[in-house]
């Protein structure tokens, strides 16, 4: 009988900023990977039943007290290792080589470096023997373990890979993982097909199967309450729910005020028609006078979060005893809420903005380890329109956070229109297939303008166009100009209480997407 080779790739998490972005490349290749802490007991990493593991990057230092170290017993599998910047760093010191602080600035390197590869080793086979590589390391391998061999140097880095491949063993100080990498993607290739003998047959097809068997077992008899948004990502959600656990599934669409243009009626549309119990709660009221007077988003955020969890908690009184509460929470909002040992870059109302105590068992987060392509993928695979799958991101917290101060019906009332009328111009002029999502902000600045033979003293309304393949980073689009002058006159003359339209043109990082 043939034994089927284990898919599976392992991602052990040292606290680095790309740890989830390995995982990422690792699927984009058809294998199925996962993140897990670093401390990881032996049993868990025999349970997952490895092809091969990666160590991550992370921001501490090998050589110091308390750094971070898988079990000891991980290197006695026999499973291919492939550490990358920490991680390589770590397999240099464990097998008794040596790690250093870079002596001068001119060793460290942060960015681009000029690398040259011997393809002797498999993580280059078939690739040039000199490229562009991104470094981010303060520390160097100053000697190379015994039984290991350097196979790629910079200027400043004399070890920048080091492998045995009698062991399995591979390290880079680079990172394969980002785009910044020229053939970056290769390396992983080569490390997942030639040294970990992996099929890349894993699909999103085998996600569902595993998602809707995993949900099926956790729920049993109990009751879900999904938050249902009607935007890509709680939608993808309902459908994996329903597919799971049918009937159990209660979907509430909460009508903040927040929406779009004629959005809370198309939404209702869209899923009261479906096999599911669909309840829109109109909640405009209670959601205004909380945020009155209010200017902080990260209060905004926390304040929708909380009152998102208990008009919830009222509604599932009503319905009986539910059990769970299920969300459409996805990667990219758990990164920058600041969980695990990533920093807070803004609290979204379904992770970080969520109270401390609610009135369900458990939360429910399907999606949480997929980014926003993976999400639409999964979407087609569960047979959802197109129209609902590629349609614009939205913020949960709505148009609060683009009405950059308090929030009021007035201040909304303008930037809804706003917003149609800049959307309505992008679609209409087929400029959308190459960006990623469009909005209009009504900034908190007044300027002075003269409308007719009239002094004016009105809003300023900014345009926003990003383009972006993971929503981690992204591009502002490079829009016609006859495009934004039309936007621009359109929101000027028909919009009450704008006097003046700006387009950002900042790029995430060091911006965000959402202006708040």
């Amino acid at each position: 009988m043939t034994v089927q080779t284990p898919q599976n790739i392992l991602i052990l998490d040292f606290g680095g900023q790309y740890s989830q972005l390995i995982a990422r490349r690792v699927r984009e290749c058809g294998v199925y990977s996962e993140v897990k802490p670093f401390s990881l007991s032996l049993n868990a990493i025999n349970a997952f039943q490895p092809s091969g593991i990666i160590f991550s990057g992370g921001p501490g230092s090998v050589y110091e007290e308390g750094s971070p170290h898988p079990v000891p017993e991980i290197y006695s599998l026999g499973t291919p290792i492939l550490g990358i910047c920490y991680g390589c760093q770590l397999l240099a010191r464990q097998f008794g080589g040596t790690v250093i602080p870079a002596q001068t600035n001119t060793a460290r390197e942060y960015g681009k470096a000029v690398t040259r590869f011997d393809d002797r080793c498999e993580l280059f086979s078939d690739l040039p023997g000199e490229s562009i590589t991104w470094m981010s390391h303060g520390d160097v391998i100053s000697s190379v373990p015994k039984g290991f061999a350097a196979a790629a140097y910079s200027t400043a880095c004399p070890a920048a890979c080091i492998y045995d491949s009698s062991r399995k063993l591979y390290g880079v100080q680079f990172h394969p993982e980002v785009t910044h990498t020229d053939h970056g993607l290769d390396m992983l290739r080569n490390f997942l097909f030639r040294i970990c003998h992996c099929q890349g047959n894993w699909s999103m097809a085998d996600f569902r199967q595993q998602t809707v068997e995993s949900l099926r077992a956790k729920v049993g008899s109990g009751k879900v309450l999904l938050a249902l948004s009607g935007g890509v990502d709680s939608s993808v959600a309902a459908a994996l729910l329903s597919e799971a656990i049918g009937k159990s599934l209660t979907c509430i669409f909460v009508d903040h005020g927040l929406m779009r243009k004629n959005e809370a009626d198309e939404i209702e549309a869209a899923f009261s028609g479906r096999d599911l119990q669909f309840i829109r709660v109109n909640a405009e009221q209670r959601f205004l006078l909380r945020l009155a007077r209010i200017h902080s988003p990260e209060r905004k955020r926390k304040i929708i979060g909380e009152e998102f969890i208990r008009v919830f908690e009222e509604e599932a009184k009503k319905l009986g005893k539910i059990d769970f509460l299920a969300q459409g929470t996805i990667y990219p909002d758990v990164i920058e809420s600041g969980t695990g040992s990533s920093a807070v870059i803004k609290s979204h109302h379904n992770v970080g903005g969520l109270p401390e105590h609610i009135a369900f068992r458990e939360i429910l987060e399907p999606l949480r380890m997929l980014f926003k392509d993976e999400v639409r993928q999964l979407g087609r695979e569960l047979g959802l329109p197109e129209a609902l799958i590629s349609r614009q991101p939205f913020p949960g917290p709505g148009l609060a956070i683009r009405v950059i101060g308090d929030v009021t019906r007035r201040k909304l009332e303008i930037v809804r229109e706003a917003d149609a009328i800049f959307r309505e111009e992008l679609e209409s002029a087929g400029n959308i297939s190459n960006v990623s999502q469009y909005f209009a902000v009504l900034t908190n600045v007044r300027t002075v303008g003269v409308m007719g033979d009239g002094r004016t003293y009105e809003y300023t309304v900014a345009l926003r166009c990003v383009s972006t393949d993971d929503f981690m980073t992204a591009d502002w689009a490079h829009l016609p100009y006859d495009l934004l002058a039309r936007a621009s006159s359109r929101i000027v003359n028909e919009v009450e209480g704008v006097n003046r339209v700006v387009y950002d043109i900042t790029s995430k990082p060091p911006a965000t997407v959402e202006w708040e």
